[in-house]
């Protein structure tokens, strides 16, 4: 049976699954892992640091506003789900992992 896959589009928001490892060296998209992207974050998990270090690094990343990046779940969790609203790009590391743009 194959695993479903970490993100999915809704209209124009794409709603990733994550796995997210804190405290890290750097801030970077890693592999799959347990059926969701692994991002590590160097933020510590202490006061939503990683939580709102995750989404700078989102939006950045699909270069999209702070505000239109949002937990859906997970806030308290390593395991998250997270909605960007008309992402401007898809960044590399998530194309190689087969994100494509919504049809």
């Amino acid at each position: 049976m194959d695993q479903p896959l970490p993100f999915a589009w809704q209209d124009n928001r794409l709603i990733l699954s994550l796995l997210l490892q804190p405290k890290a060296s750097a801030n970077r998209f890693c592999d799959l892992k347990e059926g969701r992207i692994k991002v590590q974050i160097k933020a510590p998990p202490v006061d939503g640091k990683a939580n709102s270090e995750l989404i700078t690094f989102l939006a950045k990343q699909f270069r999209t506003p702070k505000g239109a990046v949002f937990l859906i779940s997970g806030e308290s969790s390593r395991r998250k789900r997270v909605a960007i609203e008309s992402p401007k790009c898809l960044p590399e590391p998530l194309l190689r992992l087969g994100l494509a743009a919504p049809e």
